[in-house]
């Protein structure tokens, strides 16, 4: 059978004016202990029954009640059996009863003998494990609401509550639990079928049955008990936040030192912080106190709220963070209505409406600002959001905890990006040394070549007095030739050294891409009067918009990749130079040919110094590899950029790069100045090249 009704509340219907106590399982094995300790003392035979819920807590107490039953014929010992407990008639009277049944959750003992009475009458109350079932403390942190009198009636009450309870699983013991009632229950018969008794009626059982107060030493034992067993949960819920803190930083700082990447550390992070605290939404974002903006790229958010990530957030005019930077401490809010920081008069303290639309878009009721910091330096900002409808206090054991959190993600982040530096070092250093060994390569190759040559040429027009006129003209022309390829490498040397070290002074000015162009091409064409160009094509109009660049480098970009695109284009072959409006601010210059092609894999590379597919020491075609870097250097010069395109080898190539677009006025002086430019530019282009 299955019983869903409890004792305690079967006799608090009988007795309605008694209100029930909370007891901790160590004061109720003290009382119980006292209780039982008095029948073992005494000469009395009084009536025991005594419910122990489990098995496991019975085999606890199973010599104790050996010995209790030597006492007295009336004892009855209930519990749901577990292994070897059932119904028995031994040294004492077993009842076994069923998992099922409510007495699994019930703590009672009632001792009624001729000269005293007492009843302990109790249901267990459960509460979450995390709240206060904590540790080694967990049995003993066990609550029982219920009655502890010394009231006889109240105890006869009980015990013939639970007597019937008996006969229902032994119905056997009828005839015992007969004499049980006639001998230690007589005033039941009073109750017996009339439910609730009038509160004058019991008030007045209650004063006239004798020994109603309780022991004095036992009272305060049970006091005592109590109040000790307060402390200790208080103690033990204090530990376990700390545990818990702990558990929680040090499950942080194991999975983000899992990982270099800032991006992960970050979000790892936001993620084991949103879900340790349980709030609506946690957020990490990198800024620095000069910032005006951020952009939301982690996030946590619990269900039913709205997701804010890649959303920019306001930092120059947003008191909050500008309190944070100047505080350098965590700053917390319960509620963002009636915080004097946010509201004043009514009215949200904001410049420009950031905040307001902040707080409205993300329904943002309690705040916490927590600065990442290392070494007084601004990494970041964790935030926590509560979205109500409550607002919250924030604990300054959570306000720890997040901060504890942020140190050591700033800590994280340093590392992180130390070894991200340490990589651009060591690719640093690789490359520099590549550039050394390309630097050997080209002083033993591109100069020493030359040199002989010139040496050669100049000992044989030395030493032979008699060679022909026109052998002669031979020797000094090839002499002449190598001389100019030795000074173009040591030229192309100071130039692109000039310009990474940022010694070169810009003069930007309104000019005409398609004069550049053409200024370019002649430049191109007198190099090589030899006639062995491929076809040059130009598709550059004069309609387009004017440009804002130095004319004189501009001229070096253009000249060194139509001299590119020629040298790896046969003379049957096509270059062609185009441009198109890239955007409103910008065009975009194409040099495309038909020639040799770049692999996919180093269109990136060709730009690098002293590059050349066909590697240093084997150049078919001459040349120091330096024309490209420089074309980089002298665009990134005045903002602009440069990519090559190629299908792969044997598919031609593109080389595009940009040129800002003039968009102011151009003065009257300016246009003047343009018909002279021209000149200038040739001038000085000669002078280079």
């Amino acid at each position: 059978m299955s019983i869903s009704k409890s004792v305690l509340a079967q006799l608090l219907e009988i007795l309605p004016h008694w209100r029930p106590q909370m007891y901790f399982k160590a004061s109720l094995t003290a009382l119980s202990h006292a209780m039982e300790d008095q029948v073992l003392a005494g000469s009395d035979k009084p009536l025991i029954i005594a419910n122990f819920q489990q098995e496991r807590f019975y085999r606890q107490e199973a010599q104790r009640y050996r010995r209790i039953g030597q006492k007295t014929d009336q004892v009855y010992v209930l519990a749901a059996p577990e292994t070897d407990f059932k119904h028995g008639s031994g040294v004492y009277e077993t009842i076994a009863f069923e998992s099922t049944d409510n007495l699994t959750q019930e703590w009672h003992l009632v001792v009624i003998g001729v000269n005293y009475a007492s009843c302990l009458i109790c249901q267990e109350r459960t509460f979450p494990t995390n709240e206060d079932n904590v540790g080694s403390a967990k049995d003993n942190s066990r609550r029982f609401e219920g009655i502890w009198t010394f009231d006889r009636h109240v105890s006869q009450q009980a015990a013939n509550i639970l007597l019937t309870r008996i006969l229902d699983y032994r119905p056997e013991l009828k005839d015992k639990i007969k004499l049980a009632r006639q001998k230690y229950l007589p005033s039941t018969e009073l109750t017996q079928g009339m439910g609730k008794l009038k509160q004058e009626d019991t008030e007045k059982l209650v004063w006239e049955s004798p020994n109603t107060n309780p022991d004095p030493f036992v009272q305060r034992l049970v006091t005592y008990l109590q109040a000790g067993q307060y402390k200790l949960i208080k103690a033990n819920h204090s530990l376990a936040v700390k545990e818990e803190k702990e558990r929680l930083i040090n499950s942080v700082t194991t999975a983000i030192r899992r990982s270099l990447n800032p991006d992960e550390i970050l979000q790892i992070a936001v993620q084991k912080l949103g879900e340790g605290l349980g709030v609506c939404r946690c957020l990490v974002y990198r800024c620095k106190e000069t910032d005006t903006i951020a952009k939301i790229e982690h996030e946590f958010l619990n269900d039913g709220f709205a997701s804010i990530k890649g959303q920019i957030w306001p930092l120059r005019n947003n008191p909050l963070f500008q309190e944070v930077v100047e505080l350098r401490d965590a700053l917390t809010i319960e509620n963002v209505l009636n915080d004097p920081r946010i509201i004043q008069e009514g009215q949200i303290q904001d410049i420009d409406g950031s905040l307001q639309t902040l707080i409205n878009s993300c329904s943002i009721l309690s705040w916490m600002l927590v600065p990442i910091l290392y070494q007084g330096k601004l990494l970041g900002m964790l935030e926590l959001h509560h979205c109500g409808p409550n607002t919250v206090a924030w604990k300054s054991e959570d306000i720890s905890l997040v901060n504890a959190i942020a140190t050591q993600i700033g800590v994280t982040l340093i590392q992180a990006e130390a070894y991200a530096n340490l990589q651009d070092l060591n690719e640093q250093l690789e490359a520099l040394d590549r550039t050394r060994s390309n630097l050997v390569a080209i002083t033993g190759h591109e100069l020493r070549t030359p040199l002989s040559t010139i040496q050669v040429c100049l000992e044989s027009l030395a030493t032979e007095p008699d060679m022909s006129l026109e052998l002669r003209q031979v020797m000094l022309s090839t002499a002449l030739q190598d001389a100019e390829r030795m000074r173009k490498l040591v030229q192309d040397f100071l130039t692109l050294s000039q310009l990474e070290s940022g010694r070169i002074e810009w003069n930007l000015e309104p000019l005409d891409l398609s004069e550049c162009v053409e200024l370019a091409l002649s430049h191109v064409r007198a190099r090589n009067r030899g006639g062995n160009l491929p076809q040059i094509h130009n598709f550059i109009n004069t309609e387009i918009p004017l440009i804002q660049a130095d004319g004189e480098w501009l001229v070096e970009v253009l000249a060194k990749l139509l001299d590119n695109a020629c040298k790896f284009t046969p003379v049957e072959g096509e270059v062609s130079i185009r441009v198109r409006s890239n955007n409103i601010d910008s065009l975009e210059v194409t040099i495309s040919d038909t020639g040799r092609g770049i692999e996919p894999n180093r269109l990136e590379t060709v730009f690098d110094r002293f590059y050349q597919e066909e590697g240093a020491l084997r150049r078919s075609t001459g040349g120091t590899g330096l024309g490209l870097a420089i074309c980089r250097q002298i665009l990134k010069g005045w903002g602009g950029q440069i990519w090559a395109e190629s299908e792969g080898k044997n598919q031609g190539s593109k080389f595009h790069f940009t040129v800002p677009i003039f968009l102011e006025k151009i003065p009257r002086q300016t246009q003047e100045n343009q018909s002279s430019f021209s000149s200038k530019t040739k001038k000085s282009t000669k002078k280079r090249g």
